[in-house]
């Protein structure tokens, strides 16, 4: 157990504990059960990593999206911090008679891993937004982007920060958010959640659409898609055209690394 200041970069108090903790990586596949994100989010990386290629999921958890894509035929390795979950990764893998490694590390510091030794990488689930600090987060995107070939396509998600109007907590919160941007401290996005399974209080960041896709372009992305959610079962938001920015609870994002010049181009 470390103390505060050995924590890792990027990692909170509670996210530590969150993910060390066995009891939470056992019933974590049973607690998201019926989430229909969870399905949304693979069709959404089988829809824009073609073909199927090595892929690195990035914070992998239990290895939902790491397990199906090699099903579909994809050299999946997955990224976690947690030893735990990357336990019970291992031991569906093994029962499906497929070879995923696993690694534990922190999404921080991916440094153990070659430039563009993969053909696609995936963060879902909103994992980005549970590394704490601007800075942090944009070592992230630009490990995406350096481990990635050219070509090469990230598939992220994140939530909304505006989709907090619709709720009076949600509105306290935004409204706090507002206050010290006025103030001058500027507008965090970061909020905490309540305890979930026995471990609080997680921090989450919240992004903007603008904030995402500015942050993915400045390591270097082209943005291929930007597809807002809704709560309903296929994901999909009705009339994006109508308050999309508030109306989305979320969003899922492809971005692509920039395919090599060929030599008549140069």
């Amino acid at each position: 157990m470390p103390a505060d200041w050995q924590l890792p970069t990027g990692v909170s108090r509670a996210l530590w504990d969150y993910f060390h903790d066995p009891a939470v990586a056992r019933g974590y596949d049973a607690t998201l059960d019926g989430t229909p994100l969870l399905t949304v989010d693979q069709q959404f990386v089988l829809e824009h990593c073609r073909p199927a290629g090595s892929i690195i999921d990035l914070g992998c958890g239990t290895g939902r999206l790491a397990i199906t894509l090699a099903q579909h035929g994809y050299r999946s390795i997955g990224v976690d911090l947690s030893p735990e979950m990357l336990k019970v990764l291992g031991t569906k893998a093994a029962a499906l008679h497929l070879d995923i490694p696993r690694v534990c590390a922190n999404l921080v510091e991916l440094d153990v891993f070659a430039d563009g030794s993969f053909n696609h990488a995936a963060c879902l689930f909103s994992t980005l937004g549970l590394i704490v600090g601007t800075e942090a987060r944009r070592r992230v995107v630009a490990h995406a982007y350096r481990l990635l070939r050219p070509g090469g396509v990230f598939v992220l998600h994140v939530h909304n920060r505006w989709f907090n109007a619709w709720t009076a907590h949600g509105r306290a919160l935004l409204m706090t958010d507002l206050v010290h941007s006025w103030l001058g401290r500027g507008m965090s996005g970061d909020y905490d959640m309540p305890p979930h399974q026995g471990v609080g209080w997680l921090t989450m960041h919240l992004f903007t659409r603008s904030e995402i896709v500015r942050l993915l372009r400045s390591c270097g992305f082209e943005i291929v898609e930007v597809r807002p959610l809704s709560l309903n079962a296929d994901g999909r938001l009705r009339y994006p055209w109508w308050f999309e920015r508030v109306r989305s609870y979320g969003y899922l994002i492809a971005a692509r690394k920039a395919p090599a010049r060929s030599a008549s181009e140069e």
